[in-house]
């Protein structure tokens, strides 16, 4: 019967080690997921009438105009920014947490730059809120990547 309690333990040992095993290798194949989708890429405004392609500047987070609609292009002229394309939307944002920006927004239509949050919501939608007189008044708007 002692053999019979010795095979017995000795198969719980091996099955812990297995077990433990399966644990690190659960373990390790988490750590190489691939990080989650960054905020570099191309992301439509809600009304879908700017593009705006976000990149690295010099360490920073930015954003350019890529594309514009009639509509988006006529309402900027009016706010005396003549062309559009090309105009530098996102700002100099920073790390501020996890999936979070600091910066500036430039709002063509108003012809000005606000302190703004950048929010990465999931892979897919930003949530972009700009702010006046210290926080007081603030606006937000959730962008798609396109």
């Amino acid at each position: 019967m002692n053999w019979l309690r010795y095979i017995m333990k000795t198969m719980g040992k091996i099955a812990g080690a297995l077990v433990m095993l399966s644990m690190m290798a659960s373990a390790a194949q988490a750590s190489t997921r691939p990080a989650p989708t960054p905020v570099t890429g191309t992301w439509l405004n809600p009304r879908g009438t700017v593009a705006v392609k976000a990149g690295d500047c010099s360490g920073k987070l930015c954003g350019w105009v890529s594309w514009a609609s009639p509509v988006a292009l006529a309402d900027a002229a009016a706010a005396d920014v003549p062309h559009l394309i090309g105009t530098e939307l996102l700002q100099n944002y920073r790390p501020a947490g996890a999936n979070r920006w600091t910066g500036r927004v430039f709002v063509p239509d108003m012809g000005r730059a606000f302190q703004s949050t950048i929010e990465q919501i999931d892979p897919q939608h930003l949530k972009i809120s700009g702010c006046i007189l210290g926080g007081l008044f603030c606006k937000s708007q959730i962008w798609r990547r396109s």
